[in-house]
């Protein structure tokens, strides 16, 4: 683990962003049982956090995607660290509805983007990479030329990676869901066995989960 990951991951557990309950597992909108509860949403409420945060994002997107000239927020929660981030790089903003407005001018995303803008992405957290790749979709309809994607946190699901390949398109996030766990077992707020069981999970979600059915 990187400095900056174990950082990360210890104030999101200090915030309680993040929960894990692996012996009394959450259920997800997808039905999927899940030992870990994400939200990101409360890093904002706290200026230590959301300043590191913003700092660490401007400072990789650099290192990972140096021809950046816009930043991109996804609606609502990558919104606030997108504009941030903008603010720290002194780049152009624009944030990126899940679909466009039933009314108006019918966008879907608001802000200037110039025709030319190489974009990258920010999101708060990926699961399957889904509702960030569908933003990127929208931006690339647009015109833009989407360089890539950064995020806070990622569970490290298989199906991330095999659909960021699928778009052919990079992604890093500042810490995740291994660096996470090993960080709370290092802080005593999980047990060895169940530092174990939470491996297992990523490893296979649905086998995993088969046995709280």
């Amino acid at each position: 683990m990187t400095k900056l990951e174990t950082q990360i991951a210890s104030d999101l557990l200090r915030i309680q962003a993040v929960t894990l309950r692996p012996d009394a597992p959450f259920t997800w909108a997808s039905g999927m049982k899940s030992p870990i509860y994400t939200d990101n949403r409360l890093t904002i409420g706290y200026p230590d956090v959301r300043s590191k945060i913003a700092a660490g994002l401007a400072q990789q997107i650099v290192a990972h995607y140096p021809d950046v000239t816009a930043i991109g927020g996804v609606a609502t929660a990558g919104i606030p660290h997108a504009a941030l981030v903008a603010n720290l790089l002194n780049l152009p903003l624009v944030y990126i509805r899940s679909k466009p407005k039933d009314h108006g001018q019918w966008r879907q995303i608001e802000g200037h983007l110039p025709a030319d803008a190489k974009l990258v992405v920010i999101d708060d957290l990926l699961s399957t990479g889904g509702s960030v790749l569908g933003a990127v979709a929208a931006a690339q309809k647009d015109g833009a030329t989407v360089l890539g994607v950064a995020a806070i946190f990622s569970y490290q699901l298989a199906a991330v990676k095999t659909n960021f390949a699928d778009a052919g398109l990079p992604f890093f996030t500042l810490t995740n869901y291994t660096a996470l766990i090993q960080t709370a077992e290092s802080q005593g707020a999980i047990t060895s066995t169940q530092l174990a069981s939470l491996h297992q999970w990523r490893e296979d979600p649905v086998k995993w989960g088969a046995q709280f059915q």
